[in-house]
């Protein structure tokens, strides 16, 4: 059993340590997004400075590229791409179902690579022996996305999402044994609450997952950043406390980040930071600026006052506006240092804010300056 110690509770929301073979991960964590065996644009060695604990990899793209025996060769995710630390991996459903001309059975999903059109089949049981064979400390359930909002296409989905999960728990128990007798590092299975904005089906599905042989739960799906709050306060009151919850996809908003601690979750993932920061969209305090605009073309200060990145410490708005403009790939190495730092260091406050007894605080001061130009 995955081994989490829960220091400090403030209603549903929790202060915690999440123990892997490959180091520890305080919580509330943001978890940089390594979809194939990288974070974009950055080094992990860069991702280590600007204070990141784990990365999370995605299990349909290094499915296809290297491939998992590769990286089982190179010693696991984290040795093969000299992370060293913590990781996870999702199980790359979204990712499958998000394909053209899937066909989706009880059996699995057939699907075609978007690289060169090659046609597989993945089922629960690949999916975990896919996973194992990455090497990730926790791994993702496979689950299915559904075809539309839906009631009905919810319903459809989490009810075989949940069939997998059954599945997909005897698959990991026997991989487990497998692995362990051939002294390999202990790997840790999420299930995945799924139901959409639908209260009762979250629900439903929260209780239906609480009750499987797993060692954590990704809170998963399609769902209005409006309703969040409501969501995770069901599914979150549902979850055995002793289990971590990792919130999957979510975090280019700050305000995801503070209603995702309040109610309950320990460590989010999302690849918005980098993503806009790549088109020069870049967080401060006061809301995003686009730094191609033409009124930073003789703006001297740094991106944001106080942050102590390595872009905000070294370089002012010009140089980055002229780095956009001329289409230099350190525009986007340094742009994705800083928004990748911003986004970490607002959890860490986060997780100190709960720890002083200043959340509250915390969070109106920042949400208010943050989203008053809006």
């Amino acid at each position: 059993m995955l081994k989490f110690d829960i220091t400090k509770r403030e209603g549903l929301a929790r202060v915690g340590v999440i123990h892997t073979p490959h180091g520890e991960i305080k919580t509330p964590a943001f978890v940089g997004a390594a979809t194939r065996a990288t974070v974009k644009a950055l080094t992990f060695s860069q991702m280590r400075e600007l204070g990141s604990q784990a990365v999370l990899a995605n299990t349909y793209h290094l499915f296809l590229r290297p491939g998992a025996a590769l990286i089982r060769e190179g010693g696991g995710l984290a040795e093969f791409m000299s992370w060293n630390g913590p990781t996870f991996t999702d199980s790359g459903g979204f990712q499958i179902f998000s394909l053209p001309e899937v066909k989706l059975s009880e059996e699995g999903a057939t699907f075609r690579s978007h690289i060169d059109g090659s046609k597989f089949l993945m089922t629960p049981e690949l999916s975990m022996q896919t996973q194992w064979e990455i090497g990730a400390d926790i791994h993702m359930a496979f689950d299915q996305l559904a075809k539309s909002e839906s009631f009905s296409d919810m319903k459809r989905a989490m009810e075989r999402t949940h069939r997998w999960l059954e599945r997909c728990v005897a698959e990991n128990s026997k991989l487990r044994e497998e692995h362990l007798a051939k002294g390999l590092p202990e790997q840790y299975l999420y299930a995945v609450v799924q139901g959409g904005d639908f209260l009762d089906l979250r629900k439903e599905s929260a209780e239906f997952v609480a009750g499987q042989e797993v060692d954590g739960f990704g809170i998963g799906g399609v769902f209005t950043a409006e309703g969040m709050d409501k969501m995770l306060s069901t599914v979150c009151s549902i979850l055995p406390e002793e289990k971590p919850r990792h919130l999957l996809g979510m975090g280019q908003e700050p305000r995801d980040l503070f209603i995702g601690a309040e109610f309950g979750v320990d460590t989010f993932d999302c690849v918005g930071p980098t993503r806009m920061a790549r088109n020069g969209s870049l967080y401060t305090l006061d809301g995003r600026m686009n730094i191609k605009n033409a009124r930073f073309k003789h703006d001297f200060s740094p991106v944001m006052e106080g942050c102590d990145c390595e872009c905000c410490k070294n370089y002012n708005k010009a140089y980055l506006h002229h780095l956009f403009k001329v289409d230099e790939i350190t525009a986007k190495v340094l742009a994705s240092i800083h928004n990748e730092h911003f986004v970490v260091s607002v959890v860490d406050k986060i997780r100190n804010s709960l720890l002083s007894g200043g959340f509250t605080d915390y969070k109106n001061t920042f949400l208010r300056r943050y989203y008053s130009s809006r």
